[in-house]
C-alpha cells in the first residue's frame, strides 16, 4: 500500500525527469487537431451499407453506420444520429440520407419533437429538418418510412394508435397531407406517385396521389394476406418494383408495384423437402429475413427450429432462391446465428448478417464462406441494412 511519503518522492522523481526529456527530444511532436473530419464521396461504392442499430437499453440511442463490407480494416465509414425508435432512408437521386426521429427535451421525457432530419452524405452533418405533427414508434422497419415521387416525397407511417400516413416534400421541405389509412400498416412506394399498405383483413389498399399530396384515387385489393392461418412479414425484398414477401410458415409472395395499385402476381412454396437437420421443421425466421440481388435471386433467412411464436428468432442458413424457377439455388451455412441480413447489389454480391451483439459477419455469396467479421461497435443491436443501389 503506498503512503503519502512513497507518492510525493514518485512525484519529485517525475518532475527531476522532464528537463532530461526535453534535452532528450528537442523537437516535439506538433499537437495534432483533436477534430479530423474526412468527407465521404456523394455517391457511394455499392461495396457499403448502411447499418441501423437499437439501443434496447435507453430507447433513444440510435444510430445509423456506413460501412464498407469489401475492406478488411477502416470498414466504418460514418454514422448520423437516430433519434427515439427512429427509421432511415437514403436518396439513390439525391447526396442525401434522411431520418425519421423522435426528440424528447428531457432525453426519455419532456416535451416531444418529431421531425425528418436530412443529412448530407459526404459531410454526415444534418442540412434541414422539417418538423412533423406525428409519427408511429416500434422497432425499426424500413416500410415505415419510404420515398415516392421520383424520391421527391416521404411516407411517414403514423400509429397514434389510428393509423395515417403524412405524405413529406423533401424538396420543399414541408409537410403536403395526412391520408388515413383504418386498420392498415406500414407503406410500400406504388406506380409513380402513390403507395400500398397492409390491411387487417388481408387486403392491400392502394393510393394515388395527386400533385398537392392528397389521396386522387384509392383501389381495394381482394383479401390476399392470410392473417390466422399464415401471415405475410412486413418487409419484403424488391426485385425491380416487385415486392416479393415471406409468410411465416415458407410461402413466398409477389406483388407488382408498377402501376396504381398492388397485382398479385403469385406465388410459391420454398422446398424445405430432403434437407436434413431440422426439428421440428425449416421456416423463414427473423427481423430482416428476405432480401435480393441485382440478379434478381432472393435470398431468405431459414432456421430449423421452426415453431409457432418463434418468427423472429435469429436464423442459421441462408437459402438463395431463384424466383424464375422457384427452386433453391444455394445454402448458406451461418457460422453466427443472425436475425437479420442483407446482400450488396454487386455483380459478386457480399452477404451482411447482423449479430444482436453488434457484429456483422460478411459472407462471399460465391462460396459461402465467411470473409471477416465487422467489430462490435458498427451499431448497437442491429436490426434493419440497406444496401446501396
Amino acid at each position: 500500500m503506498f503512503r503519502y511519503g512513497q507518492v510525493m518522492a514518485a512525484v519529485a522523481l517525475a518532475v527531476c525527469a522532464a528537463p532530461a526529456l526535453a534535452t532528450e527530444f528537442p523537437n516535439p511532436l506538433p499537437e495534432e487537431a483533436v477534430s479530423s473530419v474526412l468527407a465521404l464521396p456523394e455517391h457511394y461504392p455499392q461495396s457499403w451499407m448502411i447499418v441501423h442499430g437499437f439501443n434496447y437499453q435507453s430507447m433513444v440511442d440510435g444510430r445509423g453506420g456506413i460501412i464498407d463490407l469489401a475492406a478488411d480494416d477502416h470498414n466504418l465509414k460514418g454514422t448520423v444520429t437516430i433519434g427515439h425508435f427512429g427509421n432511415i432512408a437514403v436518396s439513390s437521386t439525391r447526396p442525401e440520407i434522411y431520418t425519421s426521429d423522435t426528440y424528447y427535451s428531457r432525453l426519455s421525457r419532456g416535451t416531444r419533437t418529431d421531425v425528418i432530419t436530412i443529412w448530407d452524405k459526404a459531410s454526415l452533418r444534418p442540412t434541414g429538418e422539417i418538423e412533423l405533427s406525428k409519427r408511429g414508434q416500434f422497432l425499426t422497419n424500413k416500410n415505415s418510412f419510404q420515398l415516392t415521387n421520383n424520391e421527391r416525397w416521404a411516407l411517414v407511417f403514423n400509429f397514434t394508435p389510428a393509423s395515417s400516413v403524412t405524405v413529406v416534400d423533401l424538396v420543399g421541405r414541408r409537410v403536403l397531407s395526412e391520408i388515413d389509412v383504418p386498420g392498415c400498416s406500414m407503406v410500400y412506394p406504388t406506380g409513380e406517385r402513390g403507395f400500398s399498405t397492409l390491411c387487417t383483413d388481408g387486403t392491400i389498399v392502394s393510393f394515388v396521389l395527386a400533385a398537392d399530396g392528397t389521396a386522387a384515387s384509392t383501389k381495394v385489393s381482394k383479401p390476399v394476406n392470410a392473417l390466422d392461418t399464415d401471415p405475410m412479414k412486413m418487409m419484403p425484398a424488391m426485385i425491380g418494383r416487385t415486392a416479393w414477401f415471406v409468410t411465416y410458415n415458407g410461402k413466398l409472395r409477389a406483388f407488382d408495384l408498377s402501376g396504381a395499385a398492388a397485382r398479385d402476381a403469385g406465388g410459391f412454396a420454398i422446398d424445405t423437402k430432403g434437407v436434413e437437420g431440422a426439428a421440428p421443421e425449416w421456416r423463414p425466421s427473423g427481423w430482416q429475413l428476405i432480401t435480393a440481388d441485382a440478379a434478381g435471386r432472393l435470398y431468405v433467412l431459414m432456421t430449423p427450429n421452426g415453431h409457432d411464436g418463434g418468427h423472429d428468432d435469429p436464423g442459421t442458413e441462408v437459402w438463395v432462391i431463384d424466383p424464375a424457377t422457384k427452386k433453391r439455388v444455394q445454402r448458406i451455412v451461418l457460422e453466427t446465428p443472425a436475425p437479420s441480413i442483407e446482400v450488396t447489389r454487386q455483380s459478386a454480391p457480399l452477404l451482411a448478417a447482423a449479430r444482436p451483439e453488434g457484429f456483422i459477419d460478411v459472407y462471399d455469396v460465391a462460396t459461402g464462406k465467411l470473409l471477416r467479421s465487422l467489430g462490435g461497435n458498427i451499431v448497437p443491436n442491429p436490426l434493419t441494412m440497406t444496401a446501396l443501389p
